[in-house]
């Protein structure tokens, strides 16, 4: 199938990590989601005023690479608010189990947040909304506008999203390929549009779903490609192969079907579409010279180069 990410990043060869034409391309990145990489990723350094800023530093890194890697136009950062009422009126123990935040990384978000503006990215967050949900919400959108979209997160629920129009970068894939329909069937065993019910099936430890007893992604995978769906598999489950699993679905179907509506993103949340804002500004090398002094960021300054006049700008 003829996608605008035949040609992902400037790795591959004869590739210069453009989109087809010379059309916008948006990239939406999951913020937290690159924040706890960052933290975990470099866990020993502090400012001259002896904050933490690791969590910073390692996200500055990150997000400069992968605006490079994806050659976006337009790009978001969204923050998770809080979660969705919703889910967790449907099961109270969604995404209970997860810790904290590290107290070391909650302090240097604010920082991520001040760098992503005075290097020209937009960013979003508000109470209650979790940060899957608003990339759904954006990323029908940008479809609506014809534009193509990179999801940046290695959140498994962001595979139901990809088409033809929307890729995925998911920063455990070492190759920094952009993942298409070919990549989800490779690592599911099952195409987009049914990820959504493999989920159910299998279950999601991250964020504390449990999944049938005795289904696996393969047995999953091999379900829907007999019976098509969720639906079709209760609909036709005495013809389900093996006593023993035809009992687990029997028992869990009700937790099967709450399931769905889990891990089913929200793609209508309310959403003021704004392309001109998500415009990747020229950088405000002030405010970052100003920053990267304040964190003892020694190499990023020096990289700026010699401060320019005010009356000039920088492009990244």
């Amino acid at each position: 199938m003829d996608t605008p990410f035949e040609v992902e990043t400037g790795k591959q060869a004869g590739g210069d990590g453009g989109t087809k034409g010379n059309g916008p391309r948006l990239l939406l990145v999951d913020g937290h989601a690159y924040a706890y990489r960052a933290f975990f990723a470099i866990r020993a350094l502090r400012s001259p005023s002896d904050e933490p800023t690791n969590a910073i530093f390692g996200f500055v890194q990150m997000l400069t690479r992968l605006r490079a890697a994806v050659r976006a136009s337009h790009a978001l950062a969204v923050w998770d608010g809080g979660l969705a009422a919703e889910r967790v009126a449907a099961w109270p123990a969604y995404k209970a189990q997860r810790p904290a935040m590290p107290d070391e990384l909650r302090p240097q978000l604010d920082g991520m947040v001040a760098w992503l503006q005075a290097a020209g990215w937009s960013s979003f967050c508000a109470d209650g909304v979790e940060a899957d949900d608003y990339i759904a919400t954006v990323t029908r959108h940008a479809g609506a506008a014809g534009w193509p979209v990179v999801i940046a997160s290695s959140d498994k629920d962001f595979m139901q999203l990809v088409s033809a129009t929307v890729g995925l970068f998911n920063p455990n894939d070492k190759t920094d390929r952009i993942w298409t329909a070919a990549e989800v069937r490779a690592k599911t065993g099952v195409p987009p549009e049914q990820v959504v019910d493999w989920l159910s099936l299998v279950g999601d430890t991250v964020d504390n779903i449990p999944g049938v007893p005795g289904v696996g992604p393969k047995t999953a995978a091999a379900l829907l490609a007999e019976f098509g769906s969720v639906a079709g598999i209760y609909a036709r489950l005495p013809q389900v192969k093996g006593e023993r699993l035809r009992a687990n679905l029997a028992a869990a179907e009700e937790s099967v079907r709450r399931n769905q509506a889990l891990v089913r993103l929200n793609p209508e949340l309310p959403c003021a579409w704004d392309p001109a804002g998500l415009a990747i500004r020229s950088a405000d090398a002030a405010q970052l010279r100003e920053l990267y002094a304040r964190w003892g960021f020694r190499s990023l300054l020096a990289a700026l180069g010699p401060a320019t006049p005010a009356s000039q700008t920088i492009w990244w």
